[in-house]
């Protein structure tokens, strides 16, 4: 069993909580706030990526997941 959950907001953003540790594509650690939950981008204008800083409200991003019926 994990102790990483992410939740997907309605046009929002990942909620992150858990251990685990953030890292760029060169496999650097990105900063975060040790045992508080943190928040990454769904729609690409975050001015603080890979973090949400709230810009999905402003642009009125819809992040409706696809349907998994079928």
């Amino acid at each position: 069993m994990s102790d990483v959950k992410i939740t997907v907001g309605n046009n929002g953003s990942l909620k992150v909580d858990g251990n685990v540790t953030l890292v760029d594509a060169d496999g650097n650690a990105l900063p975060t706030r040790d045992g508080k939950p943190f928040y990454l981008c769904r729609c690409g204008e975050s001015k603080n990526k890979p973090f949400c800083d709230g810009t999905h409200n402003r642009i009125e991003f819809d992040g409706a997941l696809a349907s998994r019926s079928g």
